[in-house]
């Protein structure tokens, strides 16, 4: 008996020291928590160094085999001449391949009768000189090329560019930091999270051009500048 009245006012004892601590550590916990997120975006320009375009061939043949053959050598010869101007194996890849029927609808919509094919072979060819570019896609053409896909300027080696708008978006995300707690009258703590977001290049643009070009003739391209952006999200602690 003596045992027990010496253990149990010692557990009670215990059970009302956590008690009276379990608030404070519950403050402290709830302190921590508080934070700000934050979002940054930046922008580095740039006047980009290359172009990226996608060059086809489109023929019509009676068969699919004939309009097939007829397209192959035309876009060999487009090949070929791309090669000649001093594009690189590399920077010249097929990029569509199809043959289809063509039909006329005219005597019955319903039940078209199938009057040819026509087939189509496209590549995408990175030009790394600017200023040979239009003289490129000129003599392209004139080789036996007959459709122009979609034009984009970019960067032969963009991780420069990358890095500079990262860096951009975290000063303006820092920046959107201290301008809000300085609002709410709260002191910005230590940076906690950085999440990296996106980074975007330059969308490619539509482009169209005469098929039937004279010989001295020459398609203007403006590289102009580019732009790549980029986000980034920021975690601060609010003291």
């Amino acid at each position: 008996m003596g045992i027990q009245k010496v253990i149990f006012p010692a557990a009670i004892a215990v059970f009302m020291t956590a008690c009276a601590a379990a608030p404070e550590a519950v403050a402290q916990t709830n302190e921590a928590a508080r934070t700000i997120t934050v979002n940054g975006e930046g922008r580095a320009s740039a006047v980009p160094d290359m172009a990226v375009i996608s060059i086809g061939v489109r023929s019509d043949g009676d068969t699919a085999a004939g309009a097939l053959r007829k397209n192959s050598s035309a876009m060999k010869a487009t090949i070929d001449k791309l090669k000649e101007l001093g594009v690189a194996n590399k920077d010249i890849q097929t990029s569509g391949l199809s043959v289809n029927p063509r039909y006329d609808y005219k005597q019955n919509r319903a039940n078209p009768r199938i009057i040819g094919y026509v087939a189509s072979n496209t590549v995408t060819v990175r030009l790394r000189n600017l200023d040979d570019a239009g003289a490129v896609i000129d003599q392209t053409v004139q080789s036996g090329a007959n459709s122009l896909g979609g034009i984009s300027f970019v960067f032969a080696d963009p991780k420069p560019l990358y890095a500079a708008a990262r860096k951009d978006a975290v000063k303006d995300a820092q920046a959107k930091a201290e301008l809000l707690t300085e609002a709410a009258g709260v002191d910005l703590g230590r940076l906690m999270t950085i999440q990296d977001g996106y980074a975007q290049a330059p969308s490619p643009r539509p482009m169209r051009a005469r098929m039937a070009m004279e010989a001295d003739a020459s398609v203007p391209l403006a590289a102009g500048e580019s732009s790549i952006t980029a986000s980034i999200t920021l975690i601060y602690e609010i003291k």
